[in-house]
């Protein structure tokens, strides 16, 4: 299969399982050319291939109704810093702990905060999800200057470059962060980096009530304290929280943080509004189980947003906690293992009954898919999705059934 000496390739077990399907075999390609080489194969027999990284994202997204080839990209790993413009050029199988460390070597950092453990960087850009710190730099596909990928053909593709002003066919880029490899399978990207800030400042303060998180979240956005991020924390149960970011020098992020402290502390005890200059360790990670939903609303809905995700959820029986960036109005709603299939049903319908929001099923438990639950709900420019799915992939062979453009989708005003 592929060129001769492709390591890896064996038969699929439960442990390479997408969404619960194994594969038939798997293939780890050692460079762009042994991967060009398995998906031309793949192509000739007509395979259906999926990809995967740190096997963090596997259970994200469809359940594909087969797997013929698993390609492991773990043995694309490599790092190509340039310091000097701030880019750096990364293979898709390398851990983003790794390039974490060897950027933070030279003072310097992707701005995107990881969402999973033990991911890679193609894993992360496939799932395409956006940490807290996107405020100040953009959302993970902003930070993408460049990008490899292999399509379903065989052929290697790269769009743009490693200069950040070499925008060519950057917007070709764009299509795979967040794709689930459903355009072709990612072999590297490069991206604009940025210094890491001197000092950090984190505060955090109680939210009593809606009314409270939705106040305290306008003084915020009137304020000049330029935050990093602005992350709401709001459990099923318990007292939510709210956690700004400041970065900066020492001096700047202290008299930052007295003003947010002034603005927001009002009226709580002078106790429960913490001051620290660190990230606890979990910071932006979500749950390794359970049921994973998407909430994209408008910034000012976030709180409101949160609050509803709890109270559906405690009507259905759930428990349900949302988390994320309320200025950019990104959140994630988090559901215990075991979740009852009509409970989380019942809160993604009373979710996507409000104007202008939107609820995604990131992951589902087996249960789940075996229910049929509704991974998608309504989605703006479906057509023009699935016309760009059939033009790039037209076999449908690439991730089948992960992405929406492989899902049967019905407007909501043409359900009965």
């Amino acid at each position: 299969m592929g060129r001769q000496g492709t390591e890896g390739v064996r038969a699929g077990g439960p442990r390479d399982a997408v969404c619960g399907v194994v594969p038939a075999r798997t293939a780890r390609p050692r460079d762009t050319e042994e991967l060009a080489g398995l998906l031309a194969e793949a192509d000739r027999r007509g395979w259906s291939v999926a990809a995967r990284g740190g096997g963090t994202g596997l259970d994200w997204g469809g359940r594909p109704p087969a797997v013929d080839l698993l390609v492991d990209t773990r043995g694309l790993v490599r790092i190509d810093h340039d310091a000097g413009d701030l880019v750096a050029e990364v293979g898709a199988g390398t851990p983003v702990s790794e390039l974490t460390a060897v950027l933070a070597a030279a003072g310097q950092r992707l701005s995107a905060d990881p969402v999973r453990a033990g991911g890679t960087v193609g894993g992360m850009l496939a799932t395409g999800l956006s940490g807290p710190r996107r405020l100040l730099t953009g959302a993970l596909r902003d930070l993408v200057i460049g990008m490899t990928v292999v399509r379903p053909d065989g052929v290697a593709a790269r769009s743009g470059g490693r200069v950040v002003k070499n925008v060519a066919g950057y917007d070709l880029a764009k299509l795979h962060v967040g794709g689930y490899g459903a355009l072709g399978v990612i072999a590297s990207a490069a991206f604009r980096l940025h210094p890491l800030p001197p000092a950090l400042r984190l505060v955090e303060l109680p939210l009593p009530s809606l009314a409270h998180a939705e106040r305290r979240l306008a003084l915020l956005r009137a304020g000049g304290a330029v935050p990093a991020a602005v992350d709401l924390d709001w459990p099923a149960r318990g007292r939510s929280r709210l956690r700004v970011v400041l970065e900066g020098t020492p001096a700047g992020v202290d008299a930052r943080a007295a003003e947010v402290v002034a603005s927001l502390g009002g009226g709580l005890p002078a106790e429960e509004v913490r001051v620290s200059g660190e990230l606890p360790p979990d910071w932006g990670l979500l749950p390794a189980g359970g049921t994973l939903v998407r909430l994209s609303v408008p910034p000012a809905d976030a709180p409101a947003a949160a609050a509803l995700a709890a109270e559906l959820g405690g009507a259905a029986g759930t428990g349900a906690r949302t988390t994320g960036s309320a200025r950019a109005g990104a959140l994630v709603t988090a559901f215990p293992p075991g979740a009852d299939a009509g409970a989380v049903s019942a809160v993604l319908e009373g979710l996507r009954s409000r104007p202008g929001w939107s609820a995604t099923v990131l992951r589902a438990e087996p249960h789940l898919h075996d229910a049929g639950i509704d991974l998608w709900g309504e989605v703006p420019g479906l057509e023009m999705m699935r016309a760009v799915k059939r033009a790039m992939d037209p076999g449908h062979r690439m991730a089948p059934g992960r992405f929406v453009t492989d899902t049967p989708h019905t407007r909501r005003e043409e359900r009965p």
